[in-house]
Parts: C-alpha cells; structure tokens; sequence
C-alpha cells in the first residue's frame, strides 16, 4: 500500500479537510493533496479547505455547510443564518440574499467557500440555535443592509413584536439588540415588563 493509499484510509466522505488536518497522515502534504485533488477524491474550496464529496445517484454532493464552517473556523461556537429567514416573520421583507451569516468569536469578514459567499461576524453574544424572538431582532440590527422600504419594515416588526409579547422576547432583545435596536423596541419591551409585573402580582394575591 501506497502512502498515498494509507492517507486516504483516513479521509471520510462528506467531511472538510484542512491542510493542517492532513498533516498528522501525510510527510509529504503538499504532494499528496495535489494527488488527491487530480484523482477527483478531495476539492478544493478555498485557500488550504478541501472537501471529500459523498457519490449519489444525482453525482457529487456539496458539503453540508454547517460542516463547511465548522471545519473553516475550527470551532463549535457559531451560528449559521440568512437575511432570507427574516421573510418567515411575515413583516413585509420578500428579497432573497446570496449570502449566510455566520456570528462566531474568530473570524470577521466576507469568504467564499465552496461557491458560497458566508459573512463572518464576530458577536459576543448569540443563541445557540435560531428563534422567532431572535430573528426579530437580528432584522432590527440589521435593518440598514435590507433592500426593502425600512420604515414600512419596522412598522410591520412593531407589530409583529406586540403580538409576540413574551420573556423570551424582552431577553432576546436585552441580550442580542444593538443600542439601536434596544431604543427601537423600547415600548414593547417596556410593556411586556409591566405585563409580567402585572401578572406576577396576580398570581401573589392570589396565593
């Protein structure tokens, strides 16, 4: 067997590659990967990230792309979104963006990876899976980059938050809304707080 051979014994379908990855298989990195991506086993999709693609009956299957980012940023702790999610809020945003976000603690800035563009933002703060409540907010913080007509937008996200009305709302904002954000949600904010004290009330006296 090949060293060559013995490297790819290590290599799964589906999963990305970075070069530093292959060291620990490979003396000679550089040479097997130029084997590897000549032979059609690893492609290439930036600069040192490499993906060994599974075989369908449709051909050849892009990466997954929370695998695509998580093999990008070495790191677990991130979260993978799109301004096109914002349309499932039914608050007026209908344009569709060729382009994910990705809050994260490392990496700031637009890469292409494996044809598809992944802005890289660094938060301190995001949840740990995506939520309406979120959502809502993120659009507010992001309300500058929407191509549609953005005070009809925010109307709309007023609206939508009234009827939202929870904790988990008032938390999201808190935790995850710009200053700006925090500012323009205010009011609903500021009423949901006095609907939770009014409710907390309550259930004392009725004790």
């Amino acid at each position: 067997m090949t060293k060559l051979d013995e490297l790819k014994k290590h290599l799964k379908k589906g999963e990305v590659y970075r070069r530093i990855d292959l060291v620990k298989w490979s003396r000679s990195v550089d040479r097997h990967l130029d084997a590897l991506l000549k032979d059609g086993t690893l492609q290439k999709l930036s600069q040192g990230v490499y993906y060994y693609p599974k075989e369908t009956a449709f051909g050849k299957t892009p990466p997954e792309e929370d695998v695509l980012v998580r093999s990008f940023l070495k790191d677990d702790r991130f979260l993978l979104t799109s301004p096109n999610l914002y349309n499932s809020l039914g608050v007026g945003t209908t344009q569709l963006y060729n382009l994910r976000t990705v809050y994260n603690h490392k990496r700031h800035g637009e890469f292409t990876l494996g044809n598809r563009k992944f802005d890289f933002q660094v938060k301190h703060h995001f949840p740990n899976k995506l939520t309406p409540e979120f959502l809502l907010v993120d659009l507010v913080n992001n309300l500058d980059r929407l191509a549609e007509d953005k005070q009809e937008v925010l109307r709309n996200v007023l609206k939508k938050a009234e009827t939202m009305g929870t904790r988990k709302l008032a938390h999201s904002v808190a935790l995850y809304g710009t200053a700006t954000t925090q500012k323009l949600l205010a009011p609903v904010v500021s009423k949901i707080n006095v609907l939770n004290r009014t409710n907390t009330n309550n259930v004392k006296h009725a004790r």
